[in-house]
């Protein structure tokens, strides 16, 4: 039997490419595996989050192409980041302060049981992970803005206020968290090479 397969980037094309000019996109509701943490990116305690995200997003793909039931690369890492006293995240709060929760996109046949095998699977091969803290929820941004950055994370701020001014222009509102999709891989790509969107969810103005 050929077992069915699928690329979720493809699936969902106008949600993993955009451009250096900023644009509008519709983010419906979807499943992911998330991840909830604090601190600077750079600490241990976010490198085993994101090692235990994973651990389990690559259990639940093996559970699915061994059960024949679909096979697909794993979707690339997100993020949505905020501070931990309300305020509108901003670079220039020390990194310490940032809340996060890291997120891979999943598929529909990734059901709570396949998940729950996934979790116990990959608990079993790395036991000092916070791997009992990935879980599975689904996202509804809607309406979203959001701009393609091209360099190292530290660059990023130049990049988001084009993005601010795009807001102010047509009159939108942030209506959720600070969200970046990892397009490359930072261990693999050259730190002027990168790739990064951008997005916030928005309130579109009254008509």
């Amino acid at each position: 039997m050929t077992v069915p397969k699928t690329d979720l980037k493809k699936v969902h094309r106008s949600l993993y490419t955009a451009t250096a000019n900023p644009g509008l996109v519709e983010a419906p509701e979807l499943p992911f595996l998330m991840i909830d943490g604090r601190g600077d990116p750079d600490g241990d305690g976010y490198r085993r989050a994101v090692e235990a995200l994973y651990g389990v997003a690559y259990a639940v793909r093996f559970a699915l192409k061994k059960a024949e039931v679909l096979e697909y690369p794993v979707m690339p890492l997100q993020g949505l980041w905020w501070p931990d006293e309300g305020r509108e995240f901003s670079y220039d709060l020390t990194r310490d302060a940032w809340c996060w929760t890291m997120m891979i996109l999943q598929p529909a046949e990734a059901t709570a049981e396949v998940v729950q095998e996934a979790l116990t699977t990959a608990a079993k091969k790395k036991p000092g992970l916070p791997v009992p803290d990935v879980r599975a929820e689904r996202l509804h941004e809607g309406p979203c803005a959001q701009i393609l950055h091209t360099g190292p994370f530290a660059t990023e701020p130049a990049t988001l206020t084009r993005l601010y001014g795009f807001l102010d222009e047509k009159g939108l509102a942030i209506a959720g968290r600070h969200h970046e999709i990892y397009l490359s891989n930072p261990h693999r790509t050259a730190p002027e090479k990168m790739r990064t969107i951008l997005r916030y969810p928005v309130t579109l103005p009254s008509a």
